[in-house]
């Protein structure tokens, strides 16, 4: 049961691999994956902003310390010059802390600028690699465009040419078939000529017939070159000549019939 359960897993992915496939248009992908690209250009890119905005806030906030160590230090030097020690020590006394925070702002702003450099040259290299990425991926789907075109044109050339030998093969067929019964007709009529088969227009001739009729046929044609002979010759014809001797043939034989007969005793 396990095997037959792998084996199942195996065609479903094999389908669901190949139905993917069929489904799947490389410029789409290509599209997606350089929308993937800007959106991740533009986090790198509000990152700069982010930390420079908060560099800025360090800026801001380091001059305002300044502003009031400044401040803190003056007023003590008047305190000073009117004889009150303890008002210039207390003015002293904040000034430092001042300093204090002044300092670790100016660590914490020297980090924020590292990290802006950071990410400014990574978002100036990202944005060359996107450029990049873009033009060959209008290259690539330039080039997969005119392939599937010349794709389509060649199926198309193709059909054509399996129309045509369609065509062709029914016209082989048809010159087969004419061929076919022309043979049929020809060897039809040699039967019926030869009384193999009866003629079904009730003309049958057996072949006593036949011979009687090639007989006759030989005689006509024997007695018309007599014929032509004869009268190249300047003559009589071989026919008038059969006739008058068949007359004269008849006279004597009739005759004897009318001449009484004795006979000797």
């Amino acid at each position: 049961m396990s095997g037959v359960m792998k084996r199942m897993g195996m065609i479903f992915r094999a389908k669901a691999n190949k139905a993917l496939d069929r489904a799947e248009d490389p410029r789409e992908t290509l599209d997606y994956s350089y929308q993937k690209q800007l959106e991740l250009l533009q986090k790198v890119r509000r990152g700069v902003a982010d930390v420079a905005t908060s560099r800025k806030r360090l800026e801001l906030q380091l001059n305002q310390l300044q502003s009031q160590s400044s401040k803190l230090e003056d007023q003590g030097r008047k305190a000073l010059a009117l004889g009150r020690e303890d008002l210039a020590r207390e003015a002293l006394s904040r000034r430092s802390a001042l300093q204090q925070q002044v300092t670790d702002l100016e660590t914490q702003h020297q980090t924020l600028q590292g990290e802006e450099e950071k990410l400014t040259l990574a978002a100036q290299r990202l944005q060359a690699k996107v450029d990049a990425f873009r033009t060959k991926k209008e290259t690539i789907k330039a080039t997969y465009t005119a392939a599937q075109a010349q794709t389509r044109i060649a199926e198309s050339f193709s059909g054509i040419s399996e129309e045509m030998s369609d065509v062709g093969t029914a016209i082989q067929r048809a010159e087969d078939k004419t061929a076919q019964l022309q043979a049929r007709a020809g060897a039809i009529d040699e039967l019926l000529a030869s009384g193999a088969l009866d003629d079904a227009s009730g003309l049958a001739r057996d072949d006593l017939q036949s011979e009687l009729d090639r007989i006759s046929g030989g005689t006509d044609v024997e007695l018309e070159l007599a014929r032509m002979k004869a009268e190249l010759a300047g003559g009589s014809s071989p026919q008038q000549q059969a006739l008058e001797g068949g007359a004269n043939g008849q006279q004597q034989t009739q005759q004897p019939q009318d001449t009484p007969r004795f006979d000797k005793q």
